[in-house]
């Protein structure tokens, strides 16, 4: 299943299943269906993190509307929308947290040949991750931005992980159930405040806190099951990913070139410490993701940073299109 959040008209958010070339209210039309088809909750949010607090009962009442609506399930036209008539939110609006990790050891080396230095050898021994700003999340489109922000504004292409089951002390074997689904994640970035700050041996934190986008759909991990690699330490998936910029292609990754897995990540993260319905982890930036590594490689001489008006899409196989402008916030 595609699951989304979505405003019908301005300052509403709704719950919604992507099927079809359409947008489905999930509450409501699980209310509709309630006649005709034998669902285990008597109801369903309209938000998604109270969904997911409802656990496996909502995912297959979800899935049963999803694959009855596949075999011909009619619905009334006000309970469903095209792409032109809503807009797409963060399929998560207000994680109830965010990491973001450090997974690609493409990436690491580079940047850090890039800075003369040697690959750490510590990246082998655990799955790094750091804390970013929960409150600042943004679906698909515009993102509103401040001067300094736009100081060697850079894109990061990664892919994310919702949490969809309270956890503590969670096993890497058993790390996988505990995802809720897969999404694109862009992890914005202001370079020249990132670099400042990190003098002082502390952050990232002004150069990251601003903005991340997620989107444009949370996709279950039955979609992606053709594209599955089981691994001793949990599963990865052959995905594709690729950033453009005004339609020029600018990165190209791959989901299963990670080091460490999520199921590793969660394995780290949950030590001591309990996940939460909500809770998005990232994978942090692929190989060639981000104008910090391609400048510093002389892809681009002079460097190449993100401009305001730039359209910024991220694309991952079977994961969809996440695209976004930055503008000066009025």
């Amino acid at each position: 299943m595609k699951l989304c959040t979505f405003s019908p008209c301005a300052g509403v958010q709704r719950l919604g299943l992507s099927i079809l070339d359409k947008i489905i209210d999930l509450q409501l039309c699980h209310a509709h269906a309630s006649s005709v088809l034998t669902f285990s909750l008597p109801s369903i949010p309209a938000e998604i993190i109270e969904f997911l607090r409802l656990g496996q009962a909502a995912m297959n009442d979800a899935l049963l509307l999803h694959n009855a609506i596949l075999d011909g399930l009619e619905l009334p036209e006000s309970l469903s929308y095209t792409l032109s008539a809503i807009t797409l939110c963060s399929p998560v609006p207000r994680p109830t947290s965010m990491r973001d990790g450090y997974a690609f050891k493409q990436h690491v080396e580079a940047a850090r040949r890039n800075r003369g230095l040697e690959m750490i050898p510590e990246f082998y021994d655990i799955p790094i991750f750091y804390f970013t700003n929960h409150q600042a999340v943004f679906g698909p489109g515009n993102i509103p931005v401040e001067p300094l922000h736009l100081n060697q504004c850079d894109f990061e292409l990664e892919v994310a992980i919702v949490i969809g089951k309270q956890g503590i002390n969670i096993s890497a074997q058993e790390a996988d159930s505990y995802i809720a689904g897969y999404t694109i994640m862009n992890d914005w970035s202001a370079r020249a405040l990132q670099m400042q700050e990190m003098k002082l041996n502390l952050g990232p934190a002004k150069g990251k806190d601003f903005a991340t986008a997620l989107g444009p759909w949370l996709v279950t991990p039955d979609e992606l099951e053709e594209r599955k690699i089981e691994t001793p330490h949990g599963n990865t998936y052959d995905l594709t990913m690729k950033t453009f910029i005004n339609g020029e292609q600018i990165s190209e990754g791959n989901v299963k070139d990670m080091t460490w897995t999520f199921a590793q990540i969660i394995e780290r993260a949950s030590y001591g410490v309990t996940l939460y319905p909500g809770d998005v982890i990232g994978s942090g930036t692929c190989g060639t993701g981000c104008f910090l590594e391609l400048n510093g490689s002389k892809v681009y001489d002079p460097p190449r940073w993100v401009q305001t008006g730039e359209n910024v899409v991220c694309e991952i196989d079977m994961l969809g299109s996440l695209s976004n402008i930055l503008h000066l916030r009025q």
